[in-house]
């Protein structure tokens, strides 16, 4: 989910402009007009995805921005002031993206703002790192709620880490009987319909129908591909509506095996998330919002938006969550329980370590199932193929001797 900047004025033309999380312009913009408001502009501000942090003028990897804050933390445990801190680690940044961007901040900071509002001003950077700092200025504890972000990140890469890798051999799989099955269709049997014609025999119905299909898949591969791309076009492009996008996240929730592993993922980052912000002093409700913000799951966000009015009006956490029908069963009993504990943080970070390691087992499974799959159907279309472009040739040499 990315940032973006909100130019827009109510009835009485009072202008306003705001950092609002959304997926794409289109839905931002759908927003605040179905509030009654006049967008004057939407200009999206980044967003950490896929490792990167995404800027107007170039990327930054999670990983570098990970390691400043390492440094950064290291510095002012060393009993160096936040400008002198912020000089040292500009002279020694190689990525050009990051320099600019802490230029920036230690140009606002020098001017008299905090650090975590110059950070804010800065657009890209995710908003649980700057709401981290301001509950580090007003705690006056910088280094403790330093030390829980850089472990949240750490964390968060890890993991991600490790499901990536354990899609590698799928993915790769995957691709290769896809490319297998186009060759064998749209090159291998066109050439043998070609010898076919030119022998005159009989064909079998099997032999016939192959041949049909890889005559016309030649045919008409163009235009198919184009109809694909179209297709993920407009996929793509109703993804960026409200409506579109709670309905493919829906379809998505409901994949056997795949959509179960997905939620679990999204509800294991959100508690962990949710658990660093609490920890570092920040209130309950607006924690939930950017933590909730994080998640690309539109269903699971805008359960934890209805979740987070209902707190605020005095409900528990685990009530709230419970009544959107949504988190699982056990996660909402072990808030339950670190509620009326007292160790909510404690019980959200429980939460989060039980769903990651049940993601990467049953992703585990379920990649030991996908590839035996595949295999199966790899060795069934592939003979299949070569009988009904062989069958033939065995014939005819059958019939000379």
């Amino acid at each position: 989910m990315a940032q973006f900047l909100v130019k827009a004025a109510d009835e009485q033309g009072h202008v306003l402009q705001q950092l609002e999380h959304g997926y794409s312009e289109a839905e931002v913009r759908e927003r605040f007009v179905q509030q009654g408001l006049l967008v004057y502009s939407v200009k999206p501000q980044g967003v950490f995805t896929g490792g990167k942090l995404t800027l107007s003028r170039g990327t930054i990897k999670q990983s570098s921005f990970v390691i400043f804050n390492q440094q950064f933390l290291t510095l002012i445990k060393a009993g160096l002031p936040i400008l002198t801190a912020l000089e040292l680690l500009i002279k020694r940044q190689k990525d050009a993206s990051l320099r600019s961007l802490l230029e920036n901040v230690r140009d606002r900071v020098k001017s008299g703002e905090l650090l975590s509002d110059a950070f804010a001003a800065q657009g890209p950077i995710p908003k649980i790192y700057t709401t981290t700092l301001m509950a580090g200025e007003k705690s006056g504890n910088m280094e403790e709620v330093l030390s829980r972000y850089i472990a949240f990140q750490r964390l968060t890469m890890t993991f991600r880490k490790k499901l990536l890798v354990s899609l590698v051999y799928p993915a790769l799989l995957i691709t290769m009987v896809t490319i297998m099955v186009l060759f064998l269709i749209t090159y291998v049997v066109p050439e043998f319909a070609k010898l076919f014609e030119n022998l005159g025999a009989k064909l079998p119905a099997m032999t016939v129908i192959m041949l049909a299909v890889g005559l016309n898949a030649q045919k008409y591969l163009p235009f198919l591909i184009i109809g694909l791309v179209a297709v993920l076009f407009f996929l793509w492009r109703w993804k960026t509506t409200d409506r579109g996008a709670e309905q493919i996240d829906g379809m998505l929730m409901r994949m056997p095996l795949l959509g179960d592993i997905r939620l679990k993922y999204q509800v294991a980052n959100f508690s962990r998330m949710l658990s660093t912000l609490l920890q570092g002093g920040m209130p309950l409700v607006p924690s939930m919002e950017t933590a909730g913000a994080s998640v690309s799951s539109r269903k699971l966000l805008n359960g934890v938006l209805s979740a987070s009015t209902r707190v605020r009006e005095g409900q528990g956490l685990a009530r709230s969550l419970e009544d959107q029908k949504i988190f699982p069963e056990l996660a909402v009993e072990m808030l339950e329980v670190g509620e009326s504990t007292g160790a909510l943080p404690a019980m959200l970070t429980s939460v989060a370590e039980f769903y990651e390691e049940d993601v990467q087992t049953a992703l585990g499974a379920a990649m030991a199932l996908i590839e035996p799959v595949l295999l199966i159907f790899m060795a069934v279309f592939v003979g299949g193929v070569l009988i009904s472009l062989y069958l033939p040739i065995f014939t005819l040499g059958a019939g000379i001797h």
